[in-house]
């Protein structure tokens, strides 16, 4: 009986975890927010040069919300980054995010600014092929960064920095239009 058990057991293990797929990187369908699941909404690939950089995926509590609210919108969601490239540098990445910040706020970044320079801190580690961020939002706590898994910090701008972050994919001038288009396909 003990060994039946086992077997049981140890098939649950084996059990794949469901993932979309994405140009070859596996994106999961769902990821934690502080207790909080968040489903896959849409995933696609920002290029760069016709090349390609990062994966993304945007993870929603609720998949229903309206599109045009969802950089405004004060409910938990996330941005996995999962980086496809190994030409990209701690330093390409850190400017990436400044100029995204830039066009989000459109040069207005003096009230967040503290936040950014929080935030970018991040990206100062070496990054290598392979490397997955996590960027979740959760109300009342702030932005959390995940890399491969491990916690690096909360940033606590508030929702008008949670509007700034989402904003450099998710809005009027993203990082990538096709990427945003595919983060917000459903």
């Amino acid at each position: 009986m003990k060994y039946i058990i086992s077997i049981f057991f140890s098939s649950l293990l084996a059990l794949p975890v469901q993932a979309r797929d994405v140009a070859g990187i596996e994106m999961p369908e769902t990821i934690d927010a502080g207790g909080t699941a968040l489903t896959l909404s849409g995933a696609g690939i920002r290029k760069k040069m016709f090349m390609d950089i990062y994966a993304g995926g945007l993870y929603l509590v609720d998949k229903s919300i309206p599109t045009e609210r969802i950089v405004a919108a004060d409910e938990s969601m996330a941005i996995r980054l999962h980086m496809v490239s190994g030409l990209v540098s701690s330093e390409a990445m850190e400017e990436a995010t400044r100029d995204g910040f830039d066009n989000a706020t459109d040069g207005n970044i003096a009230s967040i600014s503290n936040y950014i320079e929080e935030f970018i801190a991040v990206f100062r580690e070496p990054i290598v092929e392979g490397d997955v961020f996590e960027i979740v939002y959760v109300p009342t706590k702030g932005m959390s960064i995940f890399k491969n898994g491990g916690y690096i910090k909360t940033v606590s701008g508030g929702l008008p920095f949670k509007q700034s972050t989402f904003a450099i994919w998710l809005g009027d001038e993203p990082a990538d239009n096709g990427l945003k288009r595919a983060m917000l396909e459903r």
